[in-house]
């Protein structure tokens, strides 16, 4: 997606020892929403003819992100797992563990509850960035408990010099990441996948 690139390239920030992009600006934290509906279209054109009876996130960051692609697919449920268990999560839930890159090294639980998954939905993945792959195997692992099927992970941002979309579709998972990114350093900025 070439205006994705585009607005990373002027709006994103590498932080830190090259290892976090910021596009808080406009994705993570204030979001964009017409071009967050932009970028529901252009997943729906990835998964052009491949049906979708929900969607499946993480909170926060992808919380926005797949709501507003979920118009592209004819309004499918959104569901997103929770990092925390609370009153609000009544009877049996599916469990999986992340060990998140930007939040820490501690791995933590999410939660979602049962009464939103069920066995045969055709599961979206939808998230943010797309690293070492942990939260997107912690939703697959949900996906899977419910006897639910992945029909594929749509990333908006993938660090394609970090093993996650590797260990993702050695699955055999179907993964459509807008932007590729090769590498990125602060001296040099982001180097996008040919």
């Amino acid at each position: 997606m070439e205006e994705l690139k585009q607005r990373i390239l002027r709006d994103g920030k590498v932080r830190g020892s090259n290892e976090v992009l910021k596009v808080d600006s406009f994705l993570n934290h204030q979001m964009d929403v017409p071009f967050l509906q932009a970028i529901g279209q252009a997943f729906r054109q990835r998964f052009e003819g491949c049906p979708v009876d929900r969607i499946l996130t993480i909170e926060a960051s992808g919380i926005g992100i797949a709501c507003l692609a979920a118009p592209a697919f004819g309004n499918p449920p959104v569901v997103f797992a929770k990092k925390n268990k609370t009153k609000n999560i009544a009877g049996d839930v599916y469990i999986s563990q992340v060990e998140s890159f930007t939040q820490s090294k501690r791995p933590y639980n999410i939660f979602v509850s049962k009464e939103f998954l069920h066995p045969g939905e055709r599961v979206l993945l939808i998230d943010d960035f797309l690293a070492n792959g942990s939260a997107m195997n912690a939703l697959i692992d949900i996906v899977h408990q419910a006897g639910a099927e992945v029909v594929g992970a749509g990333i908006v941002i993938e660090k394609a010099f970090q093993p996650g979309g590797e260990r993702i579709r050695g699955q055999g998972i179907r993964v459509e990441s807008l932007a590729r990114i090769a590498s990125m350093s602060e001296e040099t900025g982001v180097v996008f996948c040919d």
